[in-house]
């Protein structure tokens, strides 16, 4: 195994990925590589080798990013989750040697994490399908927002917010989060009525880390 003192969390959009992996890094000591951590990379990389993870980074018109068709989409998600892959093997041996538990929000492949590290050391969190579309926009980081805009600035605003949702309905199909449920690692789902507390207990609980 490569990454012993890694605790890698996977899954869907809208699970508290993100939260978990930052609230284990302070309860523990530990690192917290959150959401897109790799991007520190993205002024070096060749668009060539990383087209799909660059593609943002040279994008001119952003509006672009949101006219794009559904398969189009899933297909540049599913190309940067490789790509990001590539990069997290890149950065996780100097991270991890710094000694720490180190928390990942991580792009992995299943199939990968299988292989670097132990099998208790992963835990994927899954939301209802519907609720990772459904509620994309809610959120308030900048990010999410400001695609938000662009939609509303489209000449029909309407058709513009469709056509995106069906390419989040892609990314988010129930036969992607069954593939996550059935991957035989720890699962967490989201659960409204469990406070960010139980659910950190939970993953605690996951990983071995309750006292």
């Amino acid at each position: 195994m490569q990454f012993p003192n890694a605790y890698f969390i996977t899954g869907t959009a809208y699970a508290g990925k993100s939260t978990m992996v930052r609230l284990l890094a302070e309860k523990h000591g530990g690192i917290a590589c959150e959401e897109n951590y790799h991007d520190r990379l993205l002024p070096e990389l060749d668009s060539a080798t990383f087209p799909c993870v660059t593609y943002t980074r040279d994008l001119e018109d952003w509006h672009d990013f949101i006219r794009r068709t559904p398969e189009a989409y899933e297909a540049w998600f599913d190309g940067a989750a490789r790509e990001c892959e590539a990069l997290e093997l890149r950065m996780l041996p100097e991270i991890c040697a710094q000694g720490r538990p180190v928390f990942v929000d991580t792009n992995i492949s299943l199939a990968t994490l299988g292989r670097i590290t132990p099998h208790g050391h992963v835990l994927v969190m899954l939301a209802d399908p519907t609720v990772s579309v459904n509620r994309f926009f809610e959120r308030p980081d900048r990010d999410k927002q400001f695609l938000y805009r662009l939609i509303m600035e489209e000449s029909d605003p309407a058709y513009a917010m469709e056509n995106y949702r069906r390419g989040l309905e892609r990314i988010n199909s129930r036969e992607r989060y069954d593939r996550f449920l059935n991957a035989g690692f720890n699962v967490i789902l989201r659960d409204e009525d469990r406070t960010v507390e139980e659910t950190l207990a939970l993953a605690e609980r996951a990983f071995g880390l309750c006292p």
